[in-house]
């Protein structure tokens, strides 16, 4: 039986639809330029705060630049370690051993139930204690395990989540052919469900890049944002600029890893016949409802 999932809107509602456009549009526009009036007004536009980002090189050399590299760097060192521990993971929790699932989703719960600051405080202190590395770069190693602990346990949450999200045939499919636990999982379960955890996966590694302005903020990691204060006391009280250009570059950065990852995306799914299966990046966090044992069975059971 096939569902309508979309009316086409009769006259009324086109026109209803057009005035709410017009009233938005409006909207925005008195929004700008109330906030272009308060920054004008406070001088906060005026070409001198902006002039040092476009004409003087000190402002990128000494600060923006090293801040967006130790950025680049703590982001790419969690994902590299994230990525892998958290596919581990997620493939434990679908484990036919009992033992197996529990541990995994002991850790999974665990770690993802920490605010991920939280995570990176501990473990500064723990290396500051418990370890020969040094003060400068206590920063980094604290950033990077806290992103890795957090991230690594959603990651795990998103690779059960792809699994179970395709059809029951595959799993059954592979077992019919004789093929074992380990080889379904390799050979037939992870290879499609790449794509459907792509969306997911990108999403939150968008968030490792994000989450390491929060080591700036209270480990004195000198990261992007944090080159904000600095800048503003070299060149004077243009934190707004500052600020701005700041943004600017996080969302081009987040722009090239989403733009990337839909070239990705389509260039997999024309490669091969796609399941059309899909993991909601917002719906990840429900799948813990299941529990430890949640996702054990036909197509688990790789460890």
């Amino acid at each position: 039986m096939n569902s309508v999932l979309y009316d086409a809107p009769g006259p009324r509602a086109k026109q209803r639809n057009i005035i709410y456009s017009v009233i938005f549009v409006i909207a925005v526009g008195l929004v700008g330029w109330w906030v272009y009036s308060a920054l004008s007004d406070k001088g906060q536009l005026d070409w001198e705060k902006w002039k040092p980002f476009f004409t003087d090189s000190r402002a990128w050399t000494t600060y923006i630049w090293p801040g967006l590299e130790n950025t680049l760097k703590a982001a790419a060192y969690s994902m590299v370690i994230a990525l892998p521990l958290g596919a581990v993971l997620g493939i434990a929790r679908l484990s036919d051993h009992l033992w197996v699932r529990i541990v995994a989703g002991t850790i999974v719960e665990f770690f993802r139930a920490i605010p991920v600051l939280i995570l990176m405080l501990f473990a500064n202190e723990a290396f500051s204690k418990y370890s020969d590395v040094s003060s400068d770069d206590r920063p980094m190693y604290a950033v990077v395990t806290g992103l890795v602990l957090y991230n690594a346990s959603v990651l795990a949450e998103i690779v059960r989540a792809g699994i179970l999200a395709l059809p029951k045939g595959q799993s059954e499919a592979a077992k019919a052919i004789g093929l074992r636990k380990g080889q379904t999982m390799r050979s037939v379960l992870l290879p499609q469900s790449v794509t459907a955890m792509l969306p997911a996966i990108v999403s939150q590694i968008v968030v490792i890049v994000k989450d390491t302005a929060l080591g700036g903020a209270m480990l004195t990691f000198s990261e992007l944002l944090s080159t904000v204060s600095t800048m503003s006391g070299y060149y004077g009280a243009n934190v707004i600029a500052s600020f701005t250009v700041v943004a600017v570059i996080y969302i081009v950065l987040n722009f090239i890893l989403t733009t990337f990852a839909s070239w990705l995306e389509r260039r997999l799914r024309r490669g091969k016949k796609s399941t059309g299966a899909m993991v909601d990046p917002a719906a990840v966090a429900g799948t813990a409802a299941t529990g430890a044992g949640g996702g054990g069975g036909g197509i688990g059971g790789a460890v």
